[in-house]
């Protein structure tokens, strides 16, 4: 008998079953492929290791002000959240308003307005941080549309003001092969390339 490993096809065709039934992404079974990954999960599938389940705590009332704005005397205008939030990617959801699909345009003071009248659960630019500095966590599919257009992700829940008294938020965006923030300002227009990143109840 060789000891050589061949995968079948039938035992194929199960592991492809469990990937789709546990919710496993293209870029999740390809990572898994790479380096001794596969050697550190036969240790949990023969008893020898146990799975220790990270959580991800954010301060949602931490310092979200980027160093080179304190320095420039930028302000924060406004900012909503409390406490501390364990982040689950799993709750957290796109909006757009009816006014940036099929489209349309909506300028950042009026889609701001309609966050707040409506209620929308957004969240602030400590979330945002902390996902810059975890890269790891942000789902694969946040980075384009299902037109391959970028998604800008903007955290809504924290919105700043300029030295020259304009307001601007924040957003997450991959950009040459990395997860970064970048921002806009309000009196600018959100298209379907802009959601709302808001925590879903």
């Amino acid at each position: 008998m060789s000891d050589e490993f061949e995968m079948g096809q039938g035992l194929g065709h199960h592991l492809e079953m469990g990937f789709a039934r546990n919710r496993w992404t293209k870029a999740d079974v390809n990572k898994l492929g790479q380096g001794d990954l596969l050697a550190q999960v036969l240790h949990v599938v023969r008893g020898t290791a146990i799975i220790h389940i990270i959580k991800h705590i954010v301060d949602l009332v931490g310092d979200c002000m980027p160093a080179s704005w304190k320095k420039g005397k930028w302000v924060i205008e406004k900012h909503v959240g409390e406490g501390q939030l364990e982040l689950d990617l799993t709750k957290i959801q796109f909006h757009f308003s009816p006014n940036q699909k099929d489209g349309k345009m909506i300028e950042g003071n009026k889609l701001r307005k309609e966050l707040e009248n409506s209620k929308v659960p957004v969240l602030n630019a400590c979330v945002l941080d902390y996902l810059i500095a975890h890269p790891e966590i942000i789902p694969e599919d946040w980075k384009v549309d299902e037109n391959g257009n970028t998604h800008y992700i903007y955290f809504w829940g924290t919105v700043y003001r300029d030295p020259s008294d304009n307001l601007c938020v924040r957003c997450l965006c991959w950009d040459d092969g990395a997860w970064n923030w970048n921002f806009s300002w309000l009196v600018d227009g959100w298209n379907d390339q802009n959601p709302a990143a808001m925590l879903a109840s």
